[in-house]
């Protein structure tokens, strides 16, 4: 898959390190990955969750943090949304950020 923007992860472990692990696994997995629909990301990462609207949920580091990114499966691409903690989370709407 190709991935917008890998900058707004690499910002977002630089302020809050402990994700960093966690993010780079996740975008490992998701650059290799061929996704051609919702089971195929289900596969690669069993706690994803679709929203609505093209965007999806992931559950980074045990929950701690949520990755929030829109996939266009037609064209294999991948547009990082929001990377934040659970509780900033809530405070937002998952399928129009």
């Amino acid at each position: 898959m190709r991935i917008i923007s890998r900058t707004k992860i690499i910002e977002y472990y630089t302020e809050h390190a402990d994700s960093r692990v966690a993010l780079e696994e996740w975008f490992t997995k998701t650059k290799k990955a061929q996704w051609t629909c919702f089971d195929d990301i289900k596969r690669t990462f069993n706690s994803v969750d679709a929203v609505g609207n093209q965007h999806y949920v992931f559950n980074i580091r045990g929950n701690n943090y949520r990755l929030i990114v829109v996939i266009k499966f037609t064209i294999g691409t991948v547009l990082i949304r929001f990377v934040g903690t659970h509780a900033e989370y809530d405070k937002i709407d998952a399928t129009t950020i």
